[in-house]
């Protein structure tokens, strides 16, 4: 999964973008005042079709605003996913912080064996059969972005063969 660069940015009119919200907190700021209380929203965005997602969080003082500008954030964060035979093409360990996501190829039929939150990502990205396991903390912040490290480390066979230096071909 590469970040799209300016040559292949794709049009956002193109893509049918499926939001979903991981979760919400209320955040509390203690002030000469008194306290000021606003929400945060994790939102994960994606393409099932193109398998292109993204993510981000947004910051506002009602929820409905901060989920706005979770996705608007999340729109310029996409990012395209490797998906082949409608699962991932290896094991891949994704890490952030003290949490660990694996992911794991699957069988047609499988479906996503995963927790809410990697469950949205693989959702949201297209990938209808893998099999994912937590290590570590449940942070949902933290499990995003590992699930999306796990995901940048999947590697189409022609960007292998590329970095190799040989041909597509002669891998095995």
């Amino acid at each position: 999964m590469t970040e799209l660069s300016n040559n292949d940015r794709i049009d956002l009119q193109s893509l049918n973008l499926k939001e979903q919200v991981v979760s919400i907190n209320r955040v509390t700021k203690v002030v000469k005042g008194g306290k000021n209380l606003s929400f945060t929203a994790l939102v994960v965005v994606g393409d099932p079709e193109q398998h292109v997602v993204g993510f981000a969080k947004g910051k506002a003082k009602e929820v409905p605003a901060a989920i706005k500008k979770g996705i608007e954030a999340a729109k310029k964060n996409l990012r395209r996913v490797n998906v082949i035979n409608k699962t991932i093409k290896h094991t891949v360990l994704g890490r952030f912080g003290s949490g660990e996501v694996l992911l794991k190829p699957a069988p047609e039929g499988t479906g996503v064996i995963a927790g809410g939150t990697v469950r949205a990502v693989m959702e949201a990205a297209g990938i209808p059969n893998v099999v994912t396991k937590c290590i570590g903390t449940n942070n949902p912040h933290n499990v995003v972005r590992a699930t999306f490290d796990a995901l940048e480390q999947l590697r189409d066979r022609d960007t292998v063969a590329q970095l190799r230096g040989i041909q597509p071909e002669r891998l095995g």
